[in-house]
């Protein structure tokens, strides 16, 4: 019961993936999981099924590996909006879900970085505001594009 209350309590502190944050969302889940000692399905594989000879403790590893797994899978599962959610292939592997979640978080980049470029590009000074906040407004958009791998050469903002 102890450990139920543990992650309902750490799900509440932590981020919620809205394809846009991946990298601190990820790092949020793996603290959680290893402050909770449930990351285990995320650094080892999955032992091959238990048989009658199996030693006892090949079939502790594999009870305490799956409880790991369940309850990672759960825990990120509570930290995907419902919409992101849906549109994941079901998986009963918390690595896989991760690496599913990435992937779904490098699409939504590459077209964040594209709406980004396409503002960018078609910036101009209108003189609604002062010169000095739309170079800033194209300074900010470029610093954005730099965090998704896209360098924008300095002659291209002036």
């Amino acid at each position: 019961m102890d450990s139920a209350l543990a992650l309902h309590s750490h799900s509440a502190f932590g981020k919620t993936f809205n394809g846009l944050n991946f990298s601190d969302w990820c790092e949020q889940i793996k603290f959680h999981l290893g402050v909770l000692d449930l990351d285990v399905a995320l650094y080892t594989e999955r032992l091959t099924a238990i048989t009658k000879t199996s030693s006892a403790e090949k079939r502790s590893y594999f009870k305490h590996w799956d409880r790991s797994n369940r309850l990672s899978l759960m825990f990120m599962r509570m930290n995907i909006p419902g919409n992101i959610k849906s549109s994941l292939p079901k998986t009963e592997s918390t690595k896989e879900l991760l690496k599913l979640v990435e992937e779904r978080s490098q699409t939504t980049d590459k077209s964040l970085a594209g709406t980004l470029m396409g503002i960018l590009t078609t910036m101009k000074f209108d003189g609604s505001r002062t010169m000095h906040e739309h170079v800033i407004e194209m300074t900010n958009i470029a610093a954005r594009l730099k965090t998704l791998g896209i360098e924008v050469d300095e002659n291209f903002l002036v």
